[in-house]
């Protein structure tokens, strides 16, 4: 029984709690509207001594969120052109919609074939919904920096070497699908991300380049000895079409462009012995 009245207690005083909290708040708004009334009136009264205090310019690339009591005033952000606040109750905070460029510092990366990467990359942002600029995120810059680094490190981090080489521009177009859809619940749309540099270890530079003019060298072999396979095929064939007569005067020729200053052994040997 005591349990069970604790439990009722308890669920009581929550409920107590709550409905304080409510009648609170209701206070505060009404407060809240009763100021606002009262600095309405006193600003007409006044008018048009403080009415230079009041207005505000907005430039074109810019809106203007405006706190009244700490509480954001309902509807879209104010702008371009003049705004009007109350300057003891409003707190108002611009924002710029133009795009951001941001040169990240270089990252170590490293790839799905353990490859190690000082990636360079530099990213473009621009904010899309001013309210939630200063209301979700703390430092919108830093907060967007960070997590394009930290999206960067994972997405090259799940491709190799090769990837990155020849797939650049669709690892990039992937990464801001991500980034578009991590942004945006902090009215930041990020537009571009480009990789400017992928540097390599110097010692893995000189494995790349000793493999490659390996890989190059064994090509330049292969080529070779093809062509003396098509060579010796096409002596081949013209030898089975010419006649014993043709054939000796072809052996006597090749024994006269002998060069006879070389120190070369020639053995003379009649074609019936062969």
């Amino acid at each position: 029984m005591t349990g069970v009245y604790n439990k009722v207690g308890v669920a009581g005083g929550s409920d107590h709690g709550t409905g304080g909290e409510v009648r609170q708040g209701g206070v505060l708004g009404v407060l809240g509207a009763v100021l606002t009334f009262l600095s309405v009136l006193f600003i007409l009264l006044t008018f048009p001594l403080t009415a230079w205090s009041c207005v505000q310019v907005v430039l074109e690339y810019e809106r203007a969120v405006i706190f009244r009591l700490g509480r954001v005033i309902k509807g879209p952000a104010k702008g371009p052109g003049l705004i009007w606040f109350i300057p003891w109750l409003d707190d108002v905070q611009k924002v710029d919609l133009r795009t951001f460029s941001a040169c990240l510092c270089p990252q170590q990366v490293l790839t799905a074939d353990s490859v190690p990467l000082l990636v360079d990359a530099v990213v473009f942002y621009r904010v899309v919904d001013p309210t939630l600029w200063f209301t979700r995120v703390q430092n919108g810059c830093d907060a967007t920096h960070l997590l394009v680094q930290a999206s960067l490190r994972a997405a090259l981090g799940a491709h190799t070497l090769t990837d990155l080489l020849t797939q650049r521009p669709r690892i990039a177009t992937r990464m801001e699908e991500a980034l578009h859809t991590s942004s945006r619940p902090w009215g930041v749309q990020v537009q571009r991300v480009e990789l400017r540099d992928l540097r390599l270890p110097n010692s893995l530079q000189r494995c790349l380049a000793s493999e490659a003019e390996a890989e190059r060298t064994a090509r330049a072999m292969m080529i070779v000895a093809e062509g003396e396979v098509k060579a010796s095929r096409t002596l081949r064939a013209a030898a089975s079409e010419l006649s014993p007569v043709a054939l000796h005067l072809r052996y006597l020729q090749t024994l006269a462009s002998v060069d006879s200053g070389a120190s070369i052994v020639v053995w003379i040997v009649p074609t019936e012995i062969q």
